[in-house]
């Protein structure tokens, strides 16, 4: 399919390198061996130095084992020491399983189980759960080494006014738990040798494993090659006129497949650097932008809404930023006219997926459409199809946004049916079936109306009802629950959970209960919001939970502004 629109500076398709994604992190320390790759509360880790610590880790890595094509786990919030390992994990041809920091013993047993990994590194305030998952599993398969850091190892001694966090991130950084019986601090890591290994990984071969949940049971990991990962690690700098001389903020999570991209993939590629910040802080957010003359930054729709929120904000110089771009929710009309108004800036919005690397679609910034998925980015063809007949729909009806490219990940780990049905094939080649409802315009530009499958997006944040469900169906109060998605001023969407007590629990548990019980047991951002008991589900003559049902009653409750 033609694209009608196209911005006359991009090529059409990419010619995409040969090589690894470890290359690319050589070739950045040999151009820029002094270049601050990353700055951490003022401290820099140049080029240079991240390929040697990186070297450093591989060596302990592989003393412990570790060998081409084994799983990693890689569990912590953004700081430098996640891109370091991450290289590491590279440097030996093996595969980063990128875990999020805000899962909790409950879940993270999974991240050990399925990708069948052997290590993991994490941070300090997260090693507890590491070793309390560890223990819950068979002991055929726990993990035999875990690497501790401390966000301290890559901060100043003394972080500067002008750089400290709020109170309670500052804590939470300058923190030390003990360090876990049979744990390995990262100082020792850092005082290996390097690897005996000679990398030998190939563009096919297995590069990372991030997991995404689907309609049903736990979730899945996503086979991504250092050849579907190469094309948007190389083309979202030049859609976003990234270089070398880019400075971008790093607050993006690094285990989603956006922040990991754009904080640890695209800048190494371009030698750019990133100034990294492990917790989102709107009054640190505007005044590092102000003081590092930030030029790029990746974010969701919440963070530009949370620093308008700030009574400082019209003192934060924002004059240096040059391309503002994100995706996850859409960036509310009003929202968007004040970045144009007060700072003459335009959100240009994007789309992607995990078994998608990231974009697919993206909004050029110089022409982009508000509330819009943008156009199919550098080789890829994107249709609309009619759901259930699968035949191409013309622009301007809605139906499922399918998708051909070469950032299209390789299929689902251990899961061969999963991934026969998420594909189809159309004039002869194989579309991804994103379960995403939408249209495209007759300029090309895809638009998001609806979602075929059962996902809450929080902020963008994506959350898989069936997986609350099964959490919470582990709390000692709850009979049965059904998840659902309702309306939210700030997050756009939230969580509700419609819940069935047990006998016992009926008349003397509260709302409360539920949640503070979810708060322990999952990911913070999965945590129902809204909690309702009612006697009993609906259910259709087979017995499922008619969730669309309840879906729609709250809809009616709580229509979308």
């Amino acid at each position: 399919m033609d694209k009608p629109f196209w911005p006359n500076r991009l090529p059409r398709a990419l010619v995409v390198p040969e090589s690894t994604l470890w290359f690319n992190l050589e070739v950045a320390a040999r151009r820029y061996p002094g270049k601050a790759a990353y700055l951490f509360f003022g401290r820099s880790l140049s080029f240079a130095e991240l390929r040697r610590q990186a070297e450093a880790v591989a060596g302990w890595l592989e003393a412990k084992g570790v060998k081409a094509g084994d799983r990693v786990l890689l569990y912590m919030q953004n700081c430098p020491q996640w891109v370091v390992a991450f290289y590491a994990i590279q440097r030996l041809d093996a595969v980063v399983v990128p875990v999020n920091p805000m899962n909790r013993e409950d879940e993270f047993g999974h991240y050990i189980v399925d990708p069948q990994a052997r290590v993991a590194i994490t941070t300090a305030d997260l090693a507890g759960i590491v070793m309390t998952a560890n223990e819950r599993v068979p002991a055929a398969q726990r993990l035999a080494h875990v690497l501790v850091t401390r966000f301290t190892d890559a901060m100043p001694a003394e972080v500067a006014p002008e750089e400290q966090p709020n109170a309670a991130l500052l804590g939470w950084l300058m923190s030390d738990p003990p360090l876990p019986a049979g744990a390995t601090r990262w100082a020792e890591a850092l005082a290996a040798s390097a690897p005996t290994h000679v990398p030998q990984a190939k563009p096919d071969d297995l590069a990372l494993l991030p997991y995404t949940s689907g309609t049903t049971g736990m979730p899945k990991g996503c086979l991504h090659t250092h050849r579907t990962l190469m094309p948007n690690v190389i083309g979202g700098g030049l859609w976003g006129h990234a270089s070398a001389e880019t400075v971008s903020l790093g607050v993006v999570p690094m285990f989603h497949i956006t922040g990991m991209l754009y904080n640890v993939l695209a800048p190494v590629y371009a030698g750019s650097t990133v100034v990294v910040l492990p917790r989102w802080d709107r009054e640190l957010a505007g005044r590092l932008m102000s003081r590092y003359r930030v030029s790029h930054f990746t974010c969701i729709p919440t963070m530009i809404i949370d620093l308008f929120g700030s009574p400082n904000y019209k003192s934060f110089d924002l004059s240096s930023l040059r391309y503002l771009s994100g995706g996850g929710a859409a960036m509310p009309q009003a929202v968007a006219e004040r970045l144009q108004t007060e700072f003459g800036l335009t959100f240009a919005e994007g789309y992607g997926l995990t078994e998608t690397a990231a974009p697919t679609h993206a909004n050029p910034p110089e022409r982009a459409k508000l509330q819009c998925l943008g156009i199919p980015i550098f080789g890829v063809d994107s249709r609309i199809i009619d759901p259930e007949t699968l035949a191409e729909l013309p622009p301007g009806e809605t139906g499922e946004i399918v998708t051909h490219g070469p950032m299209v990940f390789k299929g689902y780990w251990g899961h061969p049916e999963a991934t026969k049905a998420a594909f189809i094939e159309i004039d002869g080649k194989a579309f991804f079936r994103t379960g995403d409802l939408g249209r495209r315009d007759e300029e090309g530009y895809f638009f998001i109306t609806d979602r075929l499958k059962r996902m809450i997006n929080a902020s963008g944040f994506k959350v898989w009802p069936s997986e609350v469900e099964l959490l919470l169906f582990k709390c000692p109060l709850v009979q049965e629950a059904c998840v659902i998605a309702t309306r939210d001023a700030y997050r756009g969407e939230t969580v509700k959970a419609v819940i069935v007590l047990r006998d016992a629990a009926r008349g003397n548990t509260t709302e409360q209960q539920i949640i503070d019980w979810a708060r322990e047991h999952m990911a913070v951002y999965k945590v129902p919001r809204i909690v309702e008991f009612v006697d009993a589900l609906p259910k259709s003559g087979s017995g499922k939970v008619m969730w669309r049902s309840l879906q729609e009653r709250e809809q009616a409750v709580r229509p979308a502004a």
